[in-house]
Order: C-alpha cells, then structure tokens, then sequence
C-alpha cells in the first residue's frame, strides 16, 4: 500500500513551548525523530479517560493531528466518556480493525496522523498492540494507551499484558482510588446482585452505580478477597478523629473503629 503521507510538506519544529516534547507542526514520518508507545493504568474511578481527552487536548493545541479510539467504553458507544461529564467522539477498535491499515488510510486520503489516543486500552488484541508498536517504529507515530491492567479477576488483560510487553513508558495514573475501607483500592471488582463474582466472560460493560444490578466496585486486596463490599454508603477511615460529646471546655478525642 503506498503511503500518501510521505509525499507532504515537510512542517516547522517549534521547542519553545512547555510541552517541550511535541513538536508544534511536527511530521514525524520526514524528520528522524523516535516516537514513544507509552501506556497509563490503573482502577476503575481513578481519571484514566480524563487524562486520555487531556493528552489529546495538549497535542491538538500545539498543531498536532490525532486520531481518538476506544474499545468498550462504559457508554456502549464509539465514545471516550469520563465520570467528570467530559466526552469526545472517538474510533471503536473491532476486532477487525487493522491500526496500521487505518492510519495508512488516514494518510492517502491527505490528512496527517501525528499521534493516537487509545482508551479501553487493556481489551485490545494482542494483534492491536502489535499494530500500534509497528506504528511507533516504522512511522513515528505516538502511542497513548489508557485503561485497566487487571480484570474481575485480578488477571492481566491481554492488551494490558502486550503493552507491558512492548511499551517504552509504563505509569500508574496517580490519582488515588479508595476502597470503603480507606485503603488504596487495587482490584475491579463485578458485583452482581450485590455479591462479588469470579467467574464470567472477561468483557461486561457496566459502570460503578451502586443501584445496577450488574456493576463494579474498586477494593483493596484483602477486600477483594474476602468479597467484603462494606455496608451501603459506609465511608470510614483509618485513624479518623472525632469529637465525642463531653462537658464544655473539655472535650475528648477518639479515633473511630476501622473497618476491617
């Protein structure tokens, strides 16, 4: 397949703004500059997908042209939606999708592809990786991928194991979830009817409302493994401090009971 894209105008570089690292028209297919497949993981609940629309936002305003994918998403659509009420519309990755072939596309129709945002990262095929991989190597294109390392089983998914296999930058997002007991939660849990479960097919799109039948819950380990969801609406700390009733002037301090 001839690549259109080698036939554009080469663009100027332009280092001078914060994002010293994007290139402010780059085109990376006529300069020698390394491309990165960098992937970001972590829990349900913990801004995956904000941070992918943020990315594709910081690229987009430097000049840069991307394309935004998605596989699963918590909306059943090809959309990238965040629980802080963003969204952008965005590819589904099928199972059929070749990334190579879509970006090739891209460029014989003369629209450039600097970089790609792909969130759901972790239910790709390995075969997507290797795709994505290629891109990075042989075109200069960046890879952002986003989304779980581990199912409700607490087992790599395989796109995240592939990405793990072959990413040049691996991060854990940092912004912390917890679990009802106040410990760092670690592990999606599926909780059907209000019990969690530990078997079924590796893709149900749910969400974490409490009221659906079917839906996840972000737990600590020991949590996930006693399949102690806490009781409705139970938010208690470790070591938190309280105020117990006593006579004016002298008041007295206790820590509340954790819950184990």
């Amino acid at each position: 397949m001839t690549d259109a894209a080698h036939s554009t105008q080469d663009r100027p570089t332009d280092f001078s703004s914060a994002l010293a690292s994007v290139p402010a028209a780059g085109n990376r297919r006529a300069i020698a500059m390394p491309a990165h497949l960098k992937f970001f993981y972590g829990p349900m609940d913990c801004g995956k997908s904000t941070l992918a629309l943020q990315i594709d936002h910081n690229h987009a305003r430097q000049g840069r042209h991307g394309l935004v994918l998605t596989r699963y998403d918590r909306s059943g659509r090809p959309t990238i939606t965040t629980r802080v009420g963003l969204a952008h519309d965005a590819i589904e990755v099928t199972d059929e999708l070749d990334l190579v072939r879509l970006v090739r596309q891209q460029w014989a129709a003369g629209r450039r592809v600097d970089y790609l945002i792909v969130d759901e990262a972790g239910f790709l095929n390995p075969e997507h990786v290797d795709q994505l991989a290629e891109l990075v190597d042989e075109s200069h294109v960046d890879v952002y991928c986003f989304g779980l390392s581990t199912d409700f089983r607490s087992r790599l998914l395989p796109g995240a194991k592939r990405l793990i296999e072959l990413a040049d930058e691996i991060s854990a997002i940092q912004v912390e979830v917890l679990c009802w007991c106040g410990r760092p939660g670690q592990q999606n849990a599926r909780v059907v009817h209000n019990r969690v479960v530990r078997e079924g097919d590796t893709v149900v799109v749910a969400d974490t409302a409490v009221d659906d039948a079917v839906r996840y819950q972000v737990l600590c380990r020991a949590h996930y493994r006693s399949g102690d969801l806490g009781e409705p609406g139970e938010r208690v700390g470790r070591g938190q401090l309280t105020f117990d009733d006593a006579a004016p002037g002298e008041p007295t301090v206790r820590a509340e009971r954790t819950h184990r």
